[in-house]
């Protein structure tokens, strides 16, 4: 995913990780059943369905359906709002599956993600200068946000190309400063995510030499909830499910509605309808529950976890005490990765079966 005009999707260093892990413990043992729940977002495009079913009174609809308060949580800086679901804050929060491995998986937090919304299918790029394919990277500085899944991208597209991390240099560089970074004719190498990703590549001599778009179904973009919770309020479950996938529904009508539902959604990012428009094509949305069942059931998913938590622990985000990319346990329909007896993080495809079948 890439993130729609936000504060980069960073890894947190994983020494503060563990000091939160007894915070989401605890949580765990004093799960019980409540009445009001908050769920956190942040700006991009995938996710602005939810502030829109919000004001759209969709929220309060299925709320209400279930007996249960839900309060949408706008967190401007992407990290933050993490960081706050992994403090207990926030009951669920918006999030890419590389962070919520690395933050409140691997900060102790047990984390079930409950709603597969969409993967980035072109929002993620490396653009070069001056160069006439990929393999022109080798040798150069590259700037990036580094820990975060513009590094994961990079060190997956050199592997098409035959190359390593160690064929080139990084620099990090914050997502704010990244286009006035390569505007200087000195800097040849970038990575990073729309809309900065469009002014990048538009820039004399740029080339976008790859793009998520060549990693489909890697970069995911997820609504996950603190699992104890769950358990105890399953309700919480089946209204968020009823609510994206009603609001799905509408924001892909091509008629008055959808495109009015679109408009309001771009309003809210601090976009256009024009722009906004252009980062949907870029992000490949499962458009109904049965298209996210499938995703998620798919062998596919454990590919891409392996990938992602292999290149998680060789950048030291398990924290000092995990020896090996199984620290943290990974569990998904009809297969756990890693450490069954340390599941810290589950795709549950539990409350989009039920949406899938109309049993909300």
């Amino acid at each position: 995913m890439a993130k729609w005009m936000s504060t980069a999707r960073v890894a947190v260093a994983a020494i503060t990780l563990i000091l939160t892990a007894s915070c989401g413990s605890s949580e765990q043992k004093n799960a019980a059943k409540r009445h009001d729940f908050n769920i956190g977002w942040s700006i991009y495009a995938g996710w602005m369905p939810w502030p829109y079913a919000q004001k759209a009174g969709i929220v309060k609809k299925w709320a209400d359906k279930y007996g249960v308060t839900i309060n949408l949580v706008q967190v401007n800086d992407y990290v933050e709002s993490v960081n706050q679901f992994n403090a207990g804050k926030l009951d669920g929060v918006t999030v890419t599956n590389m962070d919520a491995l690395t933050i409140p998986a691997a900060g102790g937090k047990d984390t079930s993600a409950i709603i597969l919304g969409d993967y980035s299918d072109g929002n993620d790029g490396i653009v070069l200068k001056n160069a006439s394919s990929l393999a022109d990277i080798k040798g150069r500085t590259v700037y990036l946000v580094e820990l975060s899944v513009s590094h994961y991208l990079l060190a997956r597209g050199l592997s098409t190309v035959g190359l390593t991390m160690a064929d080139v240099k990084t620099v990090n560089t914050s997502d704010a400063d990244i286009v006035g970074a390569f505007a200087n004719p000195s800097v040849t190498a970038a990575v990073t995510w729309n809309p900065q990703l469009t002014e990048l590549a538009t820039m004399p001599k740029a080339t976008l030499a790859f793009s998520s778009h060549q990693l489909p179904a890697e970069i995911l973009d997820l609504l996950a909830v603190d699992t104890a919770t769950l358990k105890a309020n399953p309700n919480l479950g089946k209204a968020l499910a009823g609510i994206w996938y009603e609001t799905i529904g509408l924001m892909q009508q091509q008629n008055a509605a959808g495109a009015a539902a679109r408009a309001d959604m771009a309003k809210m990012a601090g976009s256009t309808p024009e722009a906004f428009e252009a980062q949907l094509r870029t992000t490949h949305l499962y458009a109904t529950p049965k298209d996210a069942v499938a995703a998620i059931t798919s062998p596919t998913l454990a590919n891409t976890m392996v990938k992602v938590r292999d290149f998680s622990f060789s950048k030291g985000l398990f924290g000092t005490g995990a020896t090996s990319p199984d620290a943290i346990g990974i569990a998904m329909p009809g297969k756990t990765l890693g450490d069954p007896a340390n599941v810290k993080l589950r795709f549950d495809p539990s409350f989009m079966e039920q949406a899938a079948a109309g049993k909300l």
